[in-house]
């Protein structure tokens, strides 16, 4: 009981020290946790009826992840890459939709490797950022 207070305030800090960037990042570890878990509840068996309410609920946890990442998006300012990562987050919701409500396992599966690729680019794209920003601009010095 401890140790889970402990872990809620310690995530709770995280997001509250984190940049903008990095923010990014949390969102899409939440979105392909969310996925892993819906994905994972398609390979129980038919007759466990827990697993529809798990697909449902991790699938709306992903779609909710992905507004709000598409929420974040500058569309004036971004040019034609935040024109392109809406019409990707866009296409990411109507399969997902499609996953949940047609049961099927195959858009989640896609789904997740997408956004795994965009959560790898982002994180490459920050730790390249952080590389060439001076220690004494990131703290260190």
């Amino acid at each position: 009981m401890v140790a889970n207070a402990y872990a809620r305030t310690y995530r709770a800090n995280s997001v509250l020290t984190a940049s903008p960037g990095q923010l990014v990042l949390m969102l899409y570890d939440g979105a392909l946790k969310s996925l892993a878990i819906a994905r994972e509840a398609f390979s129980r068996h038919e007759d466990d009826m827990s697993r529809i309410e798990i697909i449902n609920v991790q699938l709306q946890k992903a779609q909710a992840i992905l507004y709000e990442l598409q929420s974040g998006l500058n569309l004036q300012q971004g040019g034609e890459f935040a024109q392109t990562l809406n019409r990707l987050y866009e296409y990411h919701n109507r399969r997902l939709l499609e996953a949940n409500l047609r049961k099927k396992v195959e858009p989640v599966v896609e789904v997740e490797r997408l956004i795994g690729e965009l959560r790898e680019a982002w994180a490459e794209m920050l730790s390249k950022n952080d590389a060439s920003t001076p220690a004494r601009i990131r703290g260190v010095a």
